[in-house]
């Protein structure tokens, strides 16, 4: 006999684990803090959370919405001929030009890197421009670092660091490689 649809055990879905571990800290912050504080701990949290996410929701929300329409605007053949598995040295050069030039902030980033893994960008050239965008990011380095730090220490400090993501790119698209011939890596 058929169990009726909807009962018994679902086939096929699994908990994301770190959606798992982020449910188990966010209870746990919780329970800390009606621990230490009462109600008025828990409402303080709560509260604070809400102010964070207003001071960059509309930054998240843009973030989603870009990443969004790269997917539909580019073409995913394009994203994996230029990034893709098999882009070799030229998707991760790629990816750290991207990551250099990228102008935004985390809230951005990601959800972009999450839109170019999903229309076909290798492990790699992702790698390379999150290495890129974290060490020698464009806006920085003219905004920031240039005039306070002067040219001869940004351009050492440039020069040095950007062999730096083409390397990692190169190791992450290696590694990937390995892990299906590595069995505790699977």
């Amino acid at each position: 006999m058929k169990q009726p649809t909807g009962h018994g055990k679902r086939k096929g879905r699994r908990v994301d684990p770190s959606l798992a571990i982020l449910g188990g800290a966010l209870l746990a912050g919780v329970a800390v803090a009606a621990w230490l504080r009462g109600w008025s701990g828990v409402e303080s949290g709560i509260l604070a959370g809400g102010q964070l996410l207003k001071t960059v929701g509309l930054q998240m929300l843009l973030g989603f919405l870009l990443a969004g329409f790269v997917q539909v605007v580019v073409p995913s053949q394009v994203i994996s001929t230029w990034m893709g598995e098999g882009s070799g040295l030229r998707g991760v050069l790629v990816g750290t030009l991207a990551g250099i030039l990228a102008p935004a902030g985390p809230y951005v980033q990601f959800p972009l890197l999450a839109s170019l893994r999903a229309s076909g960008a290798g492990l790699g050239p992702i790698a390379a421009y999150l290495t890129a965008w974290s060490v020698i990011p464009l806006m920085r380095t003219v905004v920031w670092e240039l005039p306070l730090l002067g040219t001869p220490f940004t351009a050492a400090r440039f020069a040095f660091s950007f062999p730096l993501p083409v390397i990692v790119g190169l190791a992450v698209a290696w590694l990937v490689g390995l892990v299906p011939r590595i069995s505790f890596l699977r």
